[in-house]
């Protein structure tokens, strides 16, 4: 089972439609909420090399970016075999 972290913020329509992917995979992943957590913040942008836009995207610990990134990579078909990785 992949290991998936997702960064967002409350009301973000990109954070929903990555988490409704995720979802839609049967993928199980850890939602940090980063609306009112300054350190949360933080760390999501020095794990993503300083994007500073949510949703970011880690799957093992890789990151893969945002929501439009999530979806190229399902698009391609390698986001399947990035979650059924271990």
């Amino acid at each position: 089972m992949a290991k998936i972290e997702i960064y967002t913020k409350a009301f973000c329509p990109y954070c929903t439609r990555a988490k409704a992917l995720l979802d839609g995979k049967g993928a199980d992943f850890q939602e940090i909420d980063v609306t009112m957590d300054r350190a949360g913040f933080d760390a999501m942008v020095a794990r993503s090399g300083g994007r500073r836009t949510v949703p970011q995207v880690f799957i093992h610990g890789t990151h893969v970016g945002g929501s439009d990134d999530l979806a190229a990579l399902d698009a391609k078909g390698d986001l399947d075999a990035m979650l059924r990785a271990a």
